[in-house]
């Protein structure tokens, strides 16, 4: 009998601080993946509160997506799908890499809208657990942050806000050293874009969606994030006492952990006072992380 002919494609999620790639197929309702790479761009760092990218991220944005489109003529992908969103949602030049992806790398990128960005990450959080209990998603991006309210009918709400580390880490100068002052002042715009959105809402679980949740593993198990297809949870004390250490660790503490990746050594600050402040608002009592997010959101289609 001859083989099934499997399509092999692939996804480039075009992130605010991060390009990641995924390489993968589906046979059998299942999703295969082949090959996986990231790059730290910081495509909204210089402008993301301007609404533009500068020349310099620009410039990197490309250098990515072409190493990117060489990685899938290696592994003989049939289509590729870009995906961006915060910063490019809010840049007036956007238009230049959605060009370029188009003309020089003959492919289409597709900017999609805080609400479509959420719903891809519930389907790919989806793939990695079935909501057997209700349940929150975070997923901590550089421009935005999105939430989503599932349970075993779907998703119950969802909203993308306008707080992502990037965003947040040049409004307050690109500090080295967060003081406590720092630390009030994130909180309080965390208050104001997004406490009265979460005044009524409640969940004992929140699900991490990759990113940052893994780094967060890893920091406090000291071993890298499994290779798993589904979630996994950090025991809650342990997480907690890690947010307050990100929160109030120096610059030379976050360089000299190796379980802190480069492009998160600087914001970790940021995006632990975000974890620790939406555990507080939801009233959240258990903490899992998910492997997959918007790419495999992305490949969800297919399943």
């Amino acid at each position: 009998m001859a083989q099934e002919n499997v399509r092999r494609e692939a996804v480039i999620d075009l992130g605010t601080n991060t390009f990641n790639l995924l390489i993968a197929e589906v046979k059998d309702g299942e999703l295969n993946i082949i090959y996986n790479d990231k790059l730290p761009v910081l495509l909204g760092m210089g402008g993301i509160n301007r609404g533009v990218i500068v020349d310099s991220a620009m410039e990197r944005a490309k250098d990515a997506l072409q190493r990117f489109y060489s990685s899938c003529r290696e592994y003989n992908v049939a289509t590729i799908t870009g995906i961006g969103t915060s910063a490019l949602r809010a840049a007036s030049n956007a238009q230049e890499l959605v060009d370029y992806a188009k003309r020089e790398l003959d492919f289409t990128l597709e900017i999609v809208s805080g609400e479509r960005e959420a719903e891809l990450i519930y389907k790919g959080v989806k793939l990695s657990y079935t909501f057997s209990s209700p349940g929150v998603i975070m997923d901590i991006g550089g421009g935005s942050t999105e939430f989503i309210g599932a349970d075993r009918s779907g998703i119950q709400w969802a909203t993308s806000l306008d707080i992502g580390v990037s965003r947040i880490f040049q409004q307050l100068d690109q500090p080295e050293e967060f003081t406590k002052e720092h630390i009030q002042k994130i909180r309080a715009f965390l208050d104001e874009k997004g406490g009265a959105y979460f005044k009524e809402r409640k969940s004992d679980l929140l699900i991490g969606a990759s990113g940052s949740f893994e780094t967060l593993y890893e920091m406090v198990f000291l071993s890298e994030f499994p290779r798993t297809k589904k979630v996994v949870e950090i025991p809650f004390e342990q997480l907690v006492s890690a947010l307050d250490w990100g929160m109030n660790s120096s610059l030379k503490e976050r360089m000299d952990n190796t379980w802190i990746i480069p492009i998160r050594k600087k914001m970790l600050p940021i995006a632990a006072v975000k974890a620790k402040w939406v555990i507080e608002q939801l009233g959240v009592e258990q903490v899992c992380v998910s492997p997959y997010s918007l790419k495999e959101g992305v490949f969800s289609r297919e399943i």
